[in-house]
């Protein structure tokens, strides 16, 4: 904030704030909000976003003291409990006459910052001693003071002027796939320089923030990208361009660090299903969707799979799930136990005569690699892993690419294009990063380059590198570069039952059923899975899970969230979605990133089947949760709106037919001898499980092929 700027003036309206605050939430048997650290995250929070508390809040708290001064001729602060209850809820339904803004929106948007505040993290300035996890039973993930710190994985890195001139392979990313196709192409001999866009960060440095997390980020992550100079676009109704920050929702964020999305997921580790690869076949093609099938079948895969749930570290029950395709060995870990949810749950798959079971996870149950067991924190998804018993690229490949010796790694650091010899050949790529205020540029050569950074990203770095050959993108002759982007919609339902049913131990996922999975009657196309869902932070259960009707705030919020969070039950699950050509990567005209890169413009929708397959899964999800007991049950379904997150996948889809795909069933771009790409872009559908072990298979498929090659 510079000297002259408008500035919130806190300790003259700290009276009525506090008052307004512990009236939220009181105080009974457990702190109040301010005793419980509210007002300290309040006045943080007046100093970051001086606009809305200029413009929403300040004149809110002013109208609320006038009203009460209209009313009952004293300050809202002198007023008894009962009159500044009763002047509060008018506020929020918007009865109250004269007010300077909404009044509902005012107290929305305070409501939320207050419990912000109490049922936050210490760390973000709330939240004083974490009584308010102690009064609902949440149960944080820490590592015990007892138990000896474990050793943070190391990984050497290189700075620019380190770099050789050039490399066997070039890797453009350090996630699932990139981190894979590392190790095998380094392990082969092959001499490899991985670059990674983001920064490698230490556990603490992650950090566990639950408003700045790959879980809830209402203002931020905690990976990356920086909120300044990261820009992406959206495409509206009416055809404008909307800039969307990192944080937003419709950015469609994955995470950014070394290891990608491995380093905060919750690990699920699924095959796909053999129908997933022949899925028009089956179906047919849905008007308006480019449904097709892959041009590699399950069995090809198989090996890959196998290699990946070994080489990386899968815990889990291999014949828990039959009718997935054929196994030619078990995981390399037993499943994590089941947890006090899950078995309740597994009784009542049993009485629907579903089959269900353990859910596969990339996470240690017992020590390998020198990295313990899972510790059963109840904050794994979205954060980094304080045992380090996550496996993902940052603790499994990328160790095992840079302890042979020949591969480097550098980190804070964007390919803005790959150079190109007559559309057929790669001969290198452009870096750039900014060192001290500084940006500065180096041009790498290399025998072959992987294009590993995400579906967004990736599609993104193709359309910048036009040339004379390609005027409108590596690999897009024929407008394919971008289409099909498709992530993951979710549906489900939550339950509430009349005692406990969550019991703390993390990740908490632990039993799921395919009950509804291409075998689901109804004419849905695909369908999907439905499991149980990670341990819930605080503060997702109040903006998510509290029943449609449920008290919010006052007395009784403060009880249904006490009585709530260990009764509460969610079953949910990815669908099989059908991908459009229309949701699609392209790049902005008229928006630049901090390097002037031209930034990722997104735009599209869900396909109406996909909506309709998300419909039966609610559904079903309802009737398990009935099933197991539960006294209340509501639905929850996603909305029609572009889907290409967590999970983004398909927009450089393997084909055979250059006509309506982007590389070859090997991951080799059409055209391209030494050109490929291993993440979830190749992806023609994306399973209705999470798809990061299939990167990493269809990444040991590629690697291997390249090094056959030579």
């Amino acid at each position: 904030m510079k000297p002259d700027d408008p500035k919130f003036d806190f300790n003259e309206l700290r009276s009525i704030l506090k008052a307004v605050a512990n009236r939220m939430i009181p105080a009974d048997a457990w702190p109040s909000a301010t005793e419980g650290g509210a007002l300290t995250y309040l006045e943080r929070c007046a100093g970051e976003d001086i606009t809305t508390w200029m413009e929403v809040i300040e004149p809110g708290l002013r109208a609320l003291d006038a009203e009460a001064f209209v009313l009952y001729h004293k300050h809202f602060s002198e007023l008894s409990v009962h009159e500044q209850d009763g002047l509060l809820h008018d506020v929020e339904q918007d009865r109250v006459q004269d007010w300077p803004v909404s009044s509902k929106r005012f107290f929305e948007i305070l409501l939320s910052l207050v419990v912000e505040g109490y049922y936050g993290s210490p760390e973000a300035g709330g939240n004083r001693e974490g009584k308010s996890w102690e009064m609902i039973g949440f149960r944080p993930g820490t590592i015990p003071e007892s138990k000896t710190p474990v050793p943070e994985t190391e990984l050497t890195q290189r700075t620019l002027d380190q770099l050789q001139d050039q490399y066997d392979v070039i890797v453009v990313g350090a996630g699932a796939g990139g981190s894979v196709a590392a190790a095998v192409l380094a392990e082969s001999g092959l001499r490899v320089l991985v670059v990674e866009r983001g920064s490698w960060l230490r556990y603490s440095q992650v950090g566990s923030d639950h408003l700045r997390n790959h879980r809830l980020s209402k203002y931020g992550h905690n990976t990356g990208p920086e909120l300044e100079g990261n820009p992406r676009t959206i495409v509206m109704a009416n055809g404008d361009e909307r800039i969307t920050a990192p944080f937003e929702g419709d950015y469609h964020n994955n995470a950014m660090t070394v290891g990608g999305g491995t380093r905060v997921y919750g690990a699920q580790a699924w095959r796909f299903h053999t129908d997933d690869f022949r899925m028009a076949t089956r179906y047919g093609v849905p008007e308006g969707s480019s449904l097709s099938d892959w041009p590699i079948s399950y069995d090809e895969l198989e090996p890959y799979y196998e290699r990946a749930e070994w080489e990386v570290g899968v815990s889990g029950n291999g014949d828990a799930h039959p009718g997935r395709g054929k196994r030619r060995r078990p995981y390399p870990m037993e499943p994590l136990s089941m947890t006090l949810e899950a078995e309740r749950l597994a009784r009542a798959a049993a009485k629907l005569g579903w089959d269900a079971g353990p859910v596969p996870l990339l996470i240690n149950s017992v020590e390998r690699d020198g990295r313990p067991a899972c510790g059963r924190c109840g904050q794994c998804v979205g954060f980094a892993c304080p045992t380090n018993s996550k496996n993902g690229g940052h603790n499994t490949m990328l160790v095992r690419a840079i302890a042979t010796g020949n591969c480097d790694l550098i980190c804070d650091t964007m390919v803005e294009r790959i150079d190109t010899e007559g559309g057929k050949h790669a001969t290198g790529v452009r870096l750039v990063q900014e060192v001290a205020g500084s940006i500065q540029r180096r041009q790498v050569r290399a025998g072959h380059v992987v294009v590993a950074a995400g579906a967004i990203e990736s599609a993104r770095l193709l359309l910048n590198s036009v040339s004379d050959s390609e005027p409108s993108g590596i690999g897009n002759q024929n407008g394919q570069v971008g289409r099909n982007l498709q992530g993951h919609v979710y549906s489900g339902a939550y339950g509430l039952f009349d005692e406990p049913i969550q019991d703390g131990l993390g990740p908490g996922v632990s039993i799921a059923t395919f009950r509804f999975d291409h075998n689901n009657g109804g004419g849905i196309i695909g369908g999907g899975m439905l499991a149980n869902e990670f341990t819930r932070l605080p503060l997702i259960h109040w903006y998510r899970a509290l029943a449609p009707d449920a008290a919010r705030w006052g007395s009784a919020g403060k009880e249904i969230m006490r009585e709530t969070y260990l009764r509460t039950g969610q079953i949910q699950g990815p669908i099989q979605e059908i991908p459009t050509p229309e949701s699609r990567v392209l790049l902005s005209r008229a928006v630049k990133d901090r390097f002037g890169i031209p930034v990722a413009q997104l735009s599209g929708s869900v396909h109406p089947e996909s909506l309709r397959a998300a419909a039966m899964l609610a559904e079903q999800a309802e009737n398990w949760l009935w099933a197991a007991g539960a006294s209340r049950v509501w639905q929850t379904r996603p909305g029609g709106g572009l889907s290409g997150g967590q999970h983004q996948a398909g927009t450089l889809r393997m084909g055979e037919d250059p006509s309506t795909s982007v590389t070859d069933p090997s991951g080799r771009i059409h055209g391209y001898d030494n050109l490929w790409v291993s993440d979830g872009s190749l992806h023609v559908t994306n399973g209705g499980v999470n798809p990061v072990l299939t990167i990493m298979a269809l990444a040991f498929r590629t690697a291997e092929t390249l090094v056959k090659q030579g």
